[in-house]
């Protein structure tokens, strides 16, 4: 607690800003649902690499003697191919659920990386099983709520939670490259977040019939430069993109990562908010309220159970 009181207010701030830009993407991105939603995903794929460029230049001139290796190029490949799954089923969820349900599901990667531990070597401790127990019962009930009204649906929340699983791939990969190899953030996050917008382009020229040469914005891969979408491009860039998930990456200098992790398991609840503000209306169902308590709960038991045993690892 003695730390948590030395962090200074402008961290604080900060976070708080972020976690409010990366909540408001989903009513964001469900506001677009003219635009096809592959074409939606690779279109804030390209508006978020054209706001990191001046970092990758940057840090291109400032760190002459790193060398990307030819494995390192491979996996910033296959990081850019997690993300672009990641994006696209999670964009296509928010047109085929309700937005707590699609905010619900792509916010379960903790309990995705629980179920993958085993396969990893690393050990489930018992708040693991607890937190992953409690996590998919709230899942299971939650689900009770397909159907009802039409909003929420099976195919729906299975894509967030594609999402969800997507985006651990993204997020280990990225572990590996940042931590043990060393590399720049902006050198990682910039091709990776290119790459992925032209995954999601071919995706959308092959599924959605999006092209070059569409007249009209809404089918064209670089609609959003026109004068009607660049705003919500250029928000979505700079808000969740930008201000969300680097301004998470600054605080860490100063907050606990376990706060900022649960603080970000937060995002459902001020999504629907959000979502509420902006529309003037949100339809909750009942299992969705309690549903979603234990599944926020679930991820919550296990982050705090990482946490712990990390602690414990380093002292030891």
């Amino acid at each position: 607690m003695a730390g948590l009181r030395s962090v200074p207010a402008g961290a604080w701030l900060t976070l708080s800003i972020a976690v409010l830009a990366v909540s408001s993407a989903g009513i964001v991105l469900q506001e677009m649902s003219e635009v096809p939603p592959l074409l939606r995903a690779s279109w804030r794929m390209q508006g978020t690499a054209l706001v990191l460029l001046p970092g990758f230049l940057y840090q291109s001139s400032r760190s002459p003697d790193f060398e990307t290796s030819r494995k390192d190029a491979q996996l910033i490949l296959v990081s850019s191919a997690f993300l672009a799954v990641h994006f696209g089923s999670w964009v296509w969820s928010l047109d085929n659920t309700s937005l707590v349900h699609s905010l619900l599901f792509v916010n379960t990667h903790p309990l995705v990386v629980v179920a993958m531990m085993p396969f990893m070597g690393e050990a489930v401790r018992r708040g693991h099983v607890a937190g992953v127990a409690l996590g998919f019962a709230g899942a299971t009930v939650a689900l009770m709520d397909v159907g009802d009204g039409g909003q929420v649906t099976l195919a729906g929340d299975f894509a967030a939670f594609i999402g969800a699983a997507t985006v651990v791939g993204y997020i280990l990969v990225g572990r590996h490259l940042r931590s043990e190899r060393g590399m720049p953030i902006f050198l990682y996050a910039f091709p990776v977040t290119l790459a992925a917008g032209a995954w999601l382009s071919v995706g959308t020229v092959f599924f959605e019939g999006s092209s070059l040469a569409s007249i009209a914005p809404e089918e064209s891969l670089l609609g959003w430069s026109d004068p009607l979408w660049l705003a919500w491009v250029a928000y979505l860039s700079l808000g969740p993109g930008l201000c969300g998930h680097t301004g998470m990456n600054t605080v860490l200098r100063w907050i606990p990562p376990i706060i900022v992790s649960i603080t970000l398991l937060l995002e459902p609840v001020l999504g629907a908010i959000i979502g509420w503000l902006w529309i003037g209306e949100t339809v909750i169902g009942p299992s969705t309220v309690a549903g979603g308590l234990m599944m926020m709960s679930g991820a919550i038991l296990v982050t705090l159970q990482e946490s712990s045993q990390n602690a414990s690892e380093s002292v030891s």
